[in-house]
């Protein structure tokens, strides 16, 4: 198998406003229609996908519900510090501020208005 792209699809409430949100990450529209749109960046290799719920398109329709709890989506940045204070001074709502794992996964997170997660990480070295 060769796999030519990579997109994640995500079912909210709200398309507009997670990919308002998105767009303070850099990510642009590639495509829309009524209650779909597809984002893409220029670094990140993956597309971002919002379905508004209950497209009469989606299929399975048994899982059509939304996509939340439990739901982050991960993007390893150069510099989280001044990632962190520019979208936090963009007005996003601030989930977990900037803080390191004794692994050393420095990372922070941000809530979009339908409650998705998205967490940047910056690898550094460990504490001692």
């Amino acid at each position: 198998m060769h796999i030519t792209s990579t997109a994640i699809s995500l079912n909210v409430a709200d398309v507009e406003a997670s990919a308002a949100f998105a767009a303070w990450l850099g990510f642009t529209e590639a495509m829309a229609a009524d209650g779909f749109v597809s984002l893409e960046h220029p670094s990140a290799g993956v597309n971002v996908v919002f379905l508004r719920t209950g497209l009469s398109t989606f299929k399975p329709a048994e899982i059509a519900g939304n996509a939340g709890q439990g739901t982050l989506l991960a993007f390893v940045v150069d510099d989280l510090d001044a990632e962190f204070a520019r979208i936090a001074a963009s007005g996003a709502r601030v989930v977990t501020p900037p803080e390191t794992e004794p692994w050393g996964e420095r990372y922070c997170q941000f809530a979009d208005p339908n409650g998705l997660v998205w967490q940047l990480v910056q690898w550094v070295t460990p504490p001692a």
